[in-house]
């Protein structure tokens, strides 16, 4: 984390009754992008053919990352560190990676040769393991294509089946000689599920219709994927990202953008296309990436859940500590320029052409992060000196209208140039999270914040006991500790942008970095949202579109925190509560300014044992709904338990006889998403400095 000279106040933690009056005019208007979504590859979490490929190895490379099971498989044979430790020889067939003097393309050389020298049986082929499996489901279409060279002149028989040779699913694709590389397509719908992933993919044919050798390349299967899209995305896993109601998708990353050293970054040139002109690259966490989730499937994932892009580009340091010298960074600020060009540019451009070519219309593109942690690996002098500033120029020229973002949140001890924006990370044990309820208080207006990353990392002894020694997922303490830092990120929203929790996702076979949001394997009963993820559907489910001031009487901030305003979406009156080290239930007294007797109001809150995560497919998270009246004088009297979350919301249609809230009120700060009139897509205008709440 890289921190400012901010003020973090420390708040008590004897539990009082809590009384608070909440005003009805005087307040911000919310940022629309509070709370948001943060994807890299990482470790197993996709196999950056981020889509739902289940072939273990597109490219047939080192351990071939879990696309993400994101969506499938898939197998590529070609560059980097080259193995078949995930091919099976069935039949005695010979196996054997060839690099042709006609290879399936440049960026694909390598293939994988399969002989019938050593035949045990009439019938041989190969079988491809999966990310640690394939699932097999009932009712499922699976869709999968390979491409084939050489001398096979007859039928292969591609089929699901368990280890025990149980068959699932089964097809067939006659096939011809031929001296160009051709590709085919097959489909079958699984007769009955499997009990579980332990199952293969195989490939057989007669021996006998082997004339000398063939070659196999870009193999692929896929189950349903979200909104039918090919090359696609797991329908589990993005429906656990959809239940975070996310407004802001930071992407591509992260760690894996910057690259482990020279000449590797996330280059998005090589990420567009066909896959089979996307050459892949020695990523980041230990094993190759495809490049088959590229720039646009990322953006169509943006579209599919309706984030808007917050689009990372490359700023020239790798992560071995290497940086760009600045008399040759123009190369690096011109592809920053022709990738903006390339989603946005219409047909008349030379980019947008090219997009237009591969059948999509333009993106609209409202932010721009300028590199990932430039303060670490000892780039932060370049990036003030030199870095930050040749891209921040050439993008501001080119397009005024785009909210630039500084990929830490002070450059070198400075605010951003021209009212930019900066990305502040966070990642601590509970005790300092929840101590931070007030970290943004007095920082300016004028360099809005995006919380890119942010994650309670250690167990409440400090930093002596990393999440996963003993555990793997978030517990509800730590939980309850990133919800009291999002609320107050919630009542400074005309200093915040959005927050979004990292990583994201984790396989549950191998990972890099533990906690993680979502867990899941290749069996998606086994996809499991954490109590973090469960924290962040309560408060991201409700939003409030303008803070109101609190004038509180009695009690005060710790061991409760809170936030309150309204939804001029909805006219409902708002109120978001976390208790944190409290030892007893902790009674509130809330009254909403024109709210009266008669009034009710949905109170939910979260409860869970402190030190416990959600089992592998399951949830120890409890969620109470009551209904609570208010009292004669319009007040809500309620009472949380100690580590709770809550939301008390009163309808439009249940606020009594007191004031109409159909109507905005008067109110200060965020219209949108332009940073001073250099925004986002709401084309709205940040505003004054606001004042949330009264001690």
């Amino acid at each position: 984390m890289w921190s400012k000279a901010l003020s973090a106040s420390a708040f008590a933690a004897t539990a009082h009754a809590v009384s608070v009056s909440v005003a009805s005019e005087g307040g911000n208007a919310t940022s629309p992008y509070a709370y948001g979504f943060m994807f890299e590859v990482f470790r197993e979490s996709t196999s950056d053919r981020g889509d739902e490929e289940l072939t273990l190895s597109r490219i047939l490379t080192i351990l071939v990352m879990a696309v993400f099971t994101l969506s499938s498989f898939t197998i590529e044979l070609s560059r980097a560190t080259l193995n078949l430790d995930y091919w099976n020889s069935l039949g005695g067939a010979g196996l054997s990676l060839q690099n042709l003097s006609k290879p399936l393309s440049s960026a694909l050389p390598t293939s994988m040769q399969v002989s019938a020298d050593n035949a045990t049986s009439d019938t041989i082929g190969f079988s491809n393991e999966g990310f640690w499996g394939f699932p097999v489901v009932s009712g499922w279409q699976y869709n999968g294509s390979f491409w084939v060279y050489g001398g096979l002149d007859g039928n292969i028989t591609i089929c699901l089946s368990s280890y025990d040779d149980k068959v699932f699913a089964e097809t067939s694709v006659e096939v011809s000689s031929t001296s160009e590389w051709t590709q085919y397509h097959y489909t079958f719908n699984p007769s009955e599920s499997a009990p579980d992933s332990n199952n293969t993919l195989n490939f057989t044919f007669a021996s006998s219709d082997l004339k000398d050798s063939v070659n196999f390349n870009l193999l692929s299967l896929f189950p349903p994927t979200y909104n039918d899209r090919p090359n696609g995305l797991r329908i589990d896993l993005m429906e656990a990202i959809d239940g975070l109601y996310p407004s802001f998708f930071r992407m591509p990353g992260g760690n894996n953008m910057e690259g482990l050293q020279s000449p590797y970054w996330w280059n998005w040139t090589n990420t567009i296309g066909p896959l089979t002109q996307r050459p892949g690259y020695p990523g980041t966490w230990e094993y190759e990436n495809t490049n088959g989730l590229g720039l646009i499937e990322h953006l169509l994932w943006a579209q599919d859940l309706g984030m808007e892009p917050m689009l990372g580009v490359w700023a020239g340091l790798w992560l071995d500590r290497e940086v760009v010298p600045e008399d040759e960074l123009q190369v690096y600020v011109q592809s920053a320029l022709d990738e903006l060009e390339f989603l946005m540019g219409d047909a008349s451009t030379e980019w947008g052409s090219y997009r237009e070519s591969l059948g999509y219309g333009p993106f609209e593109i409202g932010f721009v992060e300028i590199g990932n942690e430039d303060s670490l690996n000892d780039g932060a002098p370049t990036y003030a000196a030199y870095r930050f500033q040749a891209f921040h120029d050439a993008i501001r020229d080119a397009y005024p209208d785009i909210t630039i973002i500084a990929s830490y949140f002070d450059v070198e001890g400075s605010t951003p140039p021209d009212n930019a924006s900066g990305d502040f990370h966070q990642y601590a044990a509970p005790q300092l999270m929840s101590s931070e309820f007030g970290y943004f208080d007095n920082y300016t207006s004028e360099h809005p914040v995006v919380i890119g990353e942010y994650a309670v990392t250690y167990y409440p002894d400090g930093d002596t006991t990393r999440v996963g020694q003993g555990n793997f997922a978030p517990y509800w303490q730590g939980s309850v500790a990133e919800a009291i830092f999002l609320l107050g990120a919630e009542r400074n929203s005309d200093k915040i942008i959005g927050s979004a929790y990292a990583p994201s996702f984790q396989n549950l076979n191998r990972w890099e970095w533990i906690p993680d949001l979502i867990e899941f394997d290749a069996n998606p009963e086994h996809t499991t949202m954490s109590t973090s993820w469960e924290m962040i559907h309560l408060l991201s489910g409700t939003r409030i579109t303008e803070n109101l001031p609190m004038t509180i009487t009695d009690g005060g901030f710790g061991p409760a925190y809170f936030v309150a305003g309204r939804s001029n979406d909805t006219g409902s009156h708002i109120a978001k509560l976390a208790v944190y080290n409290a030892t007893s239930e902790i009674p509130f007294q809330l009254n909403f300014d024109g709210v009266s007797s008669g009034a009710t109001a949905n109170l939910t809150y979260l409860t869970a044992p402190m030190n416990a995560s959600n089992p592998i497919g399951g949830s120890i998270v409890e969620k109470n709904v009551n209904t609570v009246a208010a009292g004669d004088d319009g007040t809500f009297s309620f009472q949380l338990p100690p580590y709770s979350v809550a939301v008390l919301e009163v309808g439009a249609n249940n606020a009594g006889e007191g004031q109409d809230y159909s109507s905005h009120g008067s109110r200060h700060g965020w219209q949108g998403c332009r940073s001073f009139g250099k925004g986002g897509s709401h084309r709205g205008s940040w505003g004054k400095h606001g004042h949330g709440w009264q001690a």
